[in-house]
């Protein structure tokens, strides 16, 4: 009878696990719909508010989100370790999603960055919080394929906001249309996921609470989560130019629409993401029952990927070319991005998870915007786009070597049984 309840207790909380994805899967979607629509619609926006003017400008546009949001992600983490996860998500969703409504109504360039900013500031505290909260329901037998799973609605926002430049395109919807309609959509589900969403069990034992500085001092004294953060920024500032400027690539390069260039830039990439997601997820909870370096080594893999396909980004002279390179570098993403926050659960104890995360995206997605405006202004300078995608090649060869030296540290491992 023992062991009939113990089991049925497993699979009670198995189903909770998985329906807390399942949960946080539209939210992960609404986060980078809400982010992709603007890249994706950047050519009706300019035309609609025309003191953006230079395409410099229209970087700072997007790395002021970035900027914003990088500041804040180490915060957001912070105050996820120590107060309700659920509270922080539904808060987080609720007010981007408000935000994300007003935007539909800025007239000037500095209204749009105003409203970018205070995106960046809500959002923050999502990507931290949801992760961890993932990690804390998941043992290490199904964490990277939780974490890829909730990761495909990032990669489905990502491919929706691809298509939002033909909502842009009509004359009967427009680009303020398209984000007043997110918004709402955002707003009304924050309500829902509030009242369902729950928080995990923590611990029975008592959890020593550090201060922000001591946090900090353990965290960067922790050789193995500088090299995390390292190799978690080198490939994400490539990451962010294509996803922010390749509609306009594709469109200045091959003479396309505007809608049918944000759909080429993202549905492709996007869709071997959600296979490299899924595959690279499966792979590495699977190679993790031989060694605990088997997640290291699948995101190793993914990494490889991205050396030829940003060269050949950068090189191709036909849209079909650039499109074959787009799914090499989705796929390679998928198995990088379903494995960063499990192999940071190798080596950062529980308590310090989600602020780790938040330093993780502070530093890189921070880079990540000087990556944005640095594009905008070389650019503007004609400088050939093999020429900036290749620094970016030669950047991925570098973070294999980095993944390479990461050691799991058993002193991080989860205190309940897996």
């Amino acid at each position: 009878m023992a062991n009939d309840s113990e089991a049925a207790s497993r699979l009670i909380n198995s189903k909770t696990a998985w329906l807390v994805v399942a949960m946080l899967v539209p939210v992960a979607l609404l986060n980078y719909l809400d982010r992709q629509m603007l890249a994706a619609m950047k050519s009706s926006m300019m035309a609609d508010i025309p003191d953006i003017a230079t395409s410099a400008n229209w970087g700072i546009v997007l790395g002021s989100f970035k900027w914003v949001y990088a500041g804040l992600s180490p915060v957001g983490g912070y105050v996820a370790d120590r107060t309700s996860r659920r509270h922080v998500i539904a808060a987080s969703l609720f007010i981007w999603s408000a935000v994300t409504l007003a935007t539909a109504y800025v007239t000037s360039f500095p209204q749009l960055l105003v409203a970018r900013a205070v995106m960046g500031v809500s959002e923050a505290f999502y990507i931290p919080a949801a992760l961890s909260m993932i990690s804390e329901f998941h043992s290490s037998q199904t964490r990277s394929r939780a974490v890829g799973f909730h990761q495909m609605g990032i990669y489905l926002g990502i491919i929706l906001g691809g298509f939002s430049g033909y909502a842009a395109d009509a004359p009967s919807l427009g680009w303020r249309w398209a984000f007043g309609f997110c918004g709402l959509v955002g707003v009304a589900y924050a309500l829902p996921l509030f009242a369902l969403l729950r928080n995990p069990q923590r611990p029975t034992q008592k959890t020593v609470h550090l201060s922000p500085l001591a946090s900090g001092i353990e965290l960067l004294t922790n050789w193995n989560f500088l090299l995390l953060v390292l190799y978690f920024t080198l490939p994400a500032m490539a990451g962010w130019v294509v996803k922010d400027w390749m509609p306009d690539i594709l469109k200045e390069q091959f003479g396309l629409g505007q809608g049918k260039a944000g759909m080429s830039a993202v549905l492709y990439v996007q869709v071997a993401s959600l296979i490299g997601v899924g595959l690279g997820g499966w792979l590495a909870d699977r190679w993790m029952r031989r060694t605990s370096r088997g997640r290291i080594f699948v995101s190793a893999i993914g990494m490889s990927f991205f050396l030829p396909a940003l060269f050949g980004i950068g090189n191709a002279g036909t849209l079909g070319v650039a499109i074959g390179f787009l799914i090499l570098f989705g796929l390679g993403w998928g198995f990088f991005d379903c494995n960063n926050m499990p192999i940071l659960c190798q080596i950062v104890r529980p308590e310090l998870r989600a602020t780790g995360y938040g330093i993780m995206n502070f530093v890189s997605i921070g880079c990540g915007g000087f990556a944005d405006w640095g594009f905008g202004a070389l650019r503007d300078r004609n400088v050939p786009l093999n020429i900036i995608f290749g620094v970016f090649a030669g950047t991925a060869l570098l973070s294999i070597l980095i993944v390479m030296l990461i050691r799991p540290n058993e002193k991080a491992a989860d205190p309940l049984p897996e």
